[in-house]
């Protein structure tokens, strides 16, 4: 199985954490403070879960990245080429306390995200539904939670879409970054913050 590395420790990386040791899948949690500053925060998300330096997190098969907008360029600076393994793009060019837009010269911003992650497969996703929502059960309100990913890598996109499988959601693949990616961005998409539930 494909080893996972989570870079940022916030709301969204701790959610997906959560989801995955829901589910027992091991994966390395990392913020900028070092590993040390997350050990009460992993033991209580669960023993799959450990805490990493970032460097660790961004080794693995498949790199989950969550960090505030402005602060991308420092998380992910220095790193190696991460010569085609798969970058999870978690990240909207926004952030608190004033929640205004960055200015992405006109481009969506996972293509902005992929400039910061060479040689990586770039995918989108778990980023258009609030926190609590991917850490909770995607089936409590009888269906299956969407969840949607877009990327430019159909291998990288398939691998990730039977990640979302695994973890209980329903996945829904919105196409490339350019159109996907603009779907889900927030703000400016029409999808995020939406909480839609497939039914059979």
């Amino acid at each position: 199985m494909s080893t996972i590395g989570i870079i940022g420790a916030g709301h969204i990386g701790r959610a997906f954490a959560t989801a995955l040791a829901r589910h027992n899948i091991p994966a390395t949690l990392s913020n900028s403070r070092g590993p040390e500053s997350l050990t009460e925060t992993v033991a209580a998300i669960g023993p799959s879960i450990t805490a990493g330096t970032r460097e660790e997190a961004a080794s693995k098969d498949i790199v989950f990245v969550a960090v505030n907008w402005s602060k991308l360029p420092a998380a992910l600076a220095g790193l190696p080429d991460f010569e085609g393994r798969i970058v999870i793009d978690a990240n909207n060019p926004i952030e608190a306390p004033l929640f205004k837009p960055a200015d992405l010269g006109g481009r969506v911003s996972s293509q902005v995200f992929a400039e910061l992650v060479p040689g990586a497969r770039v995918v989108k996703a778990f980023n258009h539904l609030a926190p609590p929502l991917v850490a909770g059960d995607p089936a409590t309100e009888g269906g299956k939670r969407v969840l949607f990913y877009s990327g430019d890598d159909a291998a990288a996109k398939a691998e990730i879409g039977a990640l979302i499988d695994r973890l209980g959601f329903f996945g829904i693949d919105l196409g490339s970054l350019a159109i996907g990616g603009q779907l889900v961005q927030f703000p400016g998409g029409p999808l995020p913050a939406l909480n839609l539930v497939k039914f059979d």
